[in-house]
């Protein structure tokens, strides 16, 4: 499955979620049977045109978020994680909100 986060650089353990407008990259993320087997920076999302995006983790439930969910991308909204490694835990234990909540 793979997660994408809007993110402010390339540094998996540095960067912090933004807003889409602020965001500098897209983390790519490949969450397999649990655990984060790669993650991968892009500019722009049609850059991974190959694989199927399962969840988009969002800065706020404000997002324009229309486009990623007309594409069938489940979309939720961070709590106060910050980080990629944060916000990944927190998916993994559920503690994400849905964006229409």
């Amino acid at each position: 499955m793979y997660i994408i986060i809007p993110v402010n650089g390339q540094d998996k353990l540095k960067s912090t979620v933004t807003s889409i407008i602020d965001l500098s990259y897209w983390a790519l993320i490949d969450f397999t049977d649990g655990e984060v087997k790669s993650t991968k920076f892009v500019k722009e999302l049609k850059e991974a045109t190959d694989i199927w995006i399962d969840y988009a983790i969002l800065y706020s439930k404000y997002e324009n978020y229309m486009d990623l969910m007309n594409e069938g991308v489940m979309c939720l909204v961070r709590r106060e994680e910050e980080t990629i490694e944060d916000l990944i835990e927190a998916f993994k234990f559920k503690e994400l909100d849905e964006i229409g909540l």
